[in-house]
């Protein structure tokens, strides 16, 4: 039985300097309008439903494969691997919380050996995207399914970077804001800024040390 749940955030946090859906849309071609959605997410002009439509969109007609081929080869800052061994190696859960969609959350588990992870769901028929979000996931999804793993929060880590972070922030017993955005950074509990994730090992081995 796990001791403890560490949270990662992907875009932005994982992911560096873009998203997983920017770095699919600019192969699909609807790059600058998803960039634009995202931007008025971020701002809080949007919510995430409204831009999982329009990025969904853009899906349309692509076949599941297409996509997963294009996600193998999506920018990744170091350490993940060695990040989520450490994690495991002492009964720690390792988990994605992420608004990517959910065949993002699927490679990377996959690839690292994440236990679980969520997200909005691209709706699928035939093995093709046919545009439409089968289900939906925002900020505060990502908290519950976090606390739904049902350790107590004081034995709960979230590292993430921005917006939709803040909830999980909230509800956990320590935030990192790993190169994050200036309001995640405002409420964090420790920052960290550099492209190899385990840089927040020494904080994740202080935290379930103590508790």
């Amino acid at each position: 039985m796990a001791d403890g749940l560490v949270c990662f955030d992907v875009d932005g946090t994982l992911v560096p300097g873009t998203s997983s859906c920017a770095w699919v849309a600019a192969v699909l071609g609807h790059e600058a309008e998803l960039v634009a959605a995202e931007a008025a997410y971020g701002a809080g002009r949007m919510t995430n439903q409204e831009a999982s439509v329009i990025d969904a969109r853009g899906w349309a007609g692509h076949t599941e494969a297409e996509i997963a081929a294009r996600l193998e080869k999506l920018p990744l800052v170091d350490g993940i691997a060695e990040t989520v061994a450490w994690c495991r190696e002492r009964g720690l859960r390792p988990i994605l919380t992420t608004l990517a969609w959910t065949p993002v959350g699927r490679m990377l588990a996959g690839r690292f050996g994440f236990a679980a992870y969520c997200g909005p769901v691209p709706a699928v028929a035939d093995g093709r995207y046919t545009g439409d979000v089968a289900e939906h996931l925002d900020e505060y999804g990502k908290r519950d399914f976090a606390l739904a793993q049902g350790f107590a929060p004081e034995r709960c880590v979230a590292v993430g970077d921005s917006r939709s972070d803040l909830p999980l922030f909230a509800a956990v017993g320590m935030s990192i804001g790993f190169n994050a955005s200036p309001d995640a950074r405002a409420v964090a509990t420790h920052l960290v800024d550099g492209g190899d994730l385990r840089a927040i090992i020494p904080l994740l081995d202080a935290q379930f040390s103590s508790v």
